[in-house]
């Protein structure tokens, strides 16, 4: 029996103590949050034992071998640091800081205990995108030139919530760039980002922006490119193609149905899922599994504090690249 403590109880946290409560090897001891005291019910319901406002009380306990960290971005660094102190286990949500530097002291960290820290990277453990990375590690597609990534949310997030986000890059496009090194299996040398407030013009007070292209290229030469949107009307829109010698490999969005209508005039199928919860419920799920097996098997993670940091240097480097003037034709 693992005792886990969950710090967080937004929406992310709650997700994963859902997954958690199914394991009978998982005794989910502490939730820290500073609403705890709004949450009774929920917590009563989710078989929690103890409630704190304060997530030290849960490092302090000696019981708890692991802890799953949904906090704010900005707690994130302190709390691995205590963790490695105290040889606690750690889940960590993207990203691991908004700050490169803290970033890399969370890094070094790490890497100075005996601790599994696993970032909270879910598309990874996705079947579809799983598969689609077995095949390329089999050499099936040859030498890769092109892959293409498109990521657009269904509708735009809270003002509030922008403003603390750390922006697009860091926000959203960072489970882009873990999947196109998880894909590629190579690292990026490159990048060059264009973007603008297309649809949201007053979140630049925020320094910020809702669409953008992305190129990438990596040490084997093969070049990326990938499209951000916050908002896709039709649905939750996620999809991968790679282009190499021997043909091109895709992962279409997945359906809520496979029926499509075939009419006269036009042909009908159904949306994409509208929210991201539905379409990687089942990579929650098996993520978080990973993670507790790593643990009680003694086996490595599948995405790291490493993997962690280098995507959020391309996020940094992105947000560079955005910031430069681009040539004029005139």
């Amino acid at each position: 029996m693992l005792n886990v403590g969950v710090i967080g109880a937004g929406r992310i946290g709650r997700l994963h103590v859902n997954y958690l409560k199914q394991r009978k090897d998982i005794n989910i001891k502490w939730i820290s949050d500073l609403f705890c005291d709004k949450l009774d019910d929920w917590i009563k319901e989710s078989n929690i034992s103890n409630k704190t406002k304060n997530y030290q009380d849960i490092m302090n306990d000696p019981e708890i071998d692991a802890i799953i960290i949904c906090s704010p971005t900005n707690t994130h660094v302190d709390i691995i640091k205590d963790a490695c102190k105290k040889g606690i286990h750690v889940f960590c949500e993207k990203p691991i800081s908004l700050s490169l530097s803290e970033a890399e002291e969370a890094v070094e960290a790490v890497k100075a205990s005996n601790i599994k820290l696993q970032m909270g990277f879910n598309r990874r453990f996705d079947k579809n995108f799983k598969l689609l990375q077995e095949r390329l590690s089999d050499g099936e597609l040859g030498n890769i030139q092109t892959l293409r990534i498109t990521s657009r949310d269904p509708e735009p997030p809270p003002l509030e919530y922008v403003k603390n986000s750390g922006g697009l890059f860091m926000d959203m496009s960072i489970h882009d760039f873990d999947m196109a090194r998880y894909l590629m299996n190579s690292e990026v040398t490159e990048v060059y980002a264009s973007g603008g407030a297309m649809i949201s013009p007053e979140i630049e007070q925020y320094d910020d922006i809702d669409t953008a292209i992305i190129t990438l290229k990596f040490e084997n030469g093969a070049l990326a490119v990938i499209e951000n949107c916050r908002r896709s009307v039709y649905g939750y829109d996620q999809r991968v193609e790679i282009l190499g010698d021997n043909g091109l490999i895709s992962v279409d969005n997945t359906q809520s149905s496979t029926l499509t209508f075939h009419k006269a005039d036009s042909i009908s199928t159904q949306n994409p899922p509208y929210f991201f919860l539905e379409r990687y419920s089942e990579a929650y799920e098996v993520e978080m599994n990973y993670f507790i097996d790593a643990i009680k098997n003694d086996g490595d993670v599948l995405c790291s504090i490493e993997d962690g940091l280098a995507a959020q240097k391309i996020a940094v480097k992105c947000k560079e690249s955005l910031n430069k003037q681009p040539a004029k034709l005139q």
